[in-house]
């Protein structure tokens, strides 16, 4: 706060004098071009500062935060709950070579974190690892994966994508890469705004498991739209709210946007998993767990 009072203090006297030459009666004489981009450079230097401002206290409030979810063993048991609604296992690392089309409209999906053909996030993956390591065996699909993002279809990916996919998967530079994408549009960026918005482990899990589901997108449908409508309904534990409440209606309104997907689809990883966590008070995911998802149950000691 400091830095940004001195950048205003410093340009107080150009301010200054564009008021008194806009506003003084005996001038009537029109803004000048300098004038104008003076104040339009001010008003730059202005937002900069502030951005810079409310970024500095962002990272004062993450770097005091607990490590919440981000603990090596909460996200340990995160990626196991994710992996509980997305392949019916706790052991998430055998999905790194998962692939099918789900029939969601929204083409393969695969990996550790159910990455799609049709949104964006699998051609990403497969961009940044050919970067790295040029010549594997995905990188071929590059120019097909370009052409059915945002679609269903499997155009120039049949009938060896797959396959190709598979084989991939055991290369640990590949798992690595799968890795490194989960925690860079999912994982990192929930449990930080988790964190800025006063909730808990709990809290933040709920954050990642619908950034992971509706994906990280401002569409009423979409993880931010998500959290707009929930913030509009109760406030944020940040803001002096209760996070069980706040935690509840944000179920509430995820588990209307999946049926609105589909009507007939299972929201167990929302009805017996986070609410029956959220109900028994466990705001700090702690273990033992025992949850129920598609039916089957999971246990974690």
């Amino acid at each position: 706060m400091k830095r940004a009072g001195c950048l205003l203090f410093a340009a107080a006297p150009l301010v200054i004098t564009a008021a008194v030459y806009l506003f003084t009666p005996e001038s009537s004489a029109p803004d000048t071009p300098g004038s104008r981009v003076s104040a339009s450079q001010q008003a730059r230097q202005d937002a900069k500062a502030r951005a810079e401002a409310e970024r500095a206290a962002d990272e004062k409030v993450i770097a005091e935060a607990p490590p919440g979810l981000a603990a090596p063993d909460k996200k340990e048991l995160a990626q196991k709950l994710v992996a509980s609604a997305e392949n019916s296992t706790l052991d998430w690392r055998t999905a790194y070579g998962y692939i099918e089309d789900i029939g969601d409209g929204q083409g393969y999906t695969a990996g550790i974190i159910g990455f799609c053909t049709g949104t964006h996030d699998l051609l990403t993956l497969v961009e940044h690892y050919t970067k790295a390591h040029p010549g594997n065996g995905l990188a071929d699909y590059l120019p097909a994966l370009r052409e059915v993002d945002g679609t269903d279809s499997h155009e120039g990916l049949d009938p060896g994508f797959t396959k190709a996919w598979r084989a991939e998967a055991k290369v640990p530079a590949f798992r690595e890469a799968q890795d490194t994408e989960r925690d860079r549009v999912y994982f990192d960026p929930a449990v930080r705004l988790a964190k800025l918005d006063g909730l808990g482990p709990l809290g933040q899990f709920v954050y990642y498991d619908a950034m992971v589901f509706h994906g990280p997108g401002t569409g009423a449908n979409s993880f931010y739209g998500l959290r707009e409508r929930a913030m509009q309904e109760a406030s944020l534990p940040s803001e002096g709210g209760s996070e069980k409440s706040y935690l509840d209606i944000f179920l509430d309104i995820r588990r209307k946007a999946m049926k609105s997907r589909k009507a007939g689809i299972d929201t167990t990883r929302i009805d017996t998993a986070q609410r029956r966590f959220l109900y028994d008070g466990n705001l700090d995911l702690r273990t033992p767990l025992v949850w129920r998802v598609y039916g089957e149950t999971f246990r974690v000691p």
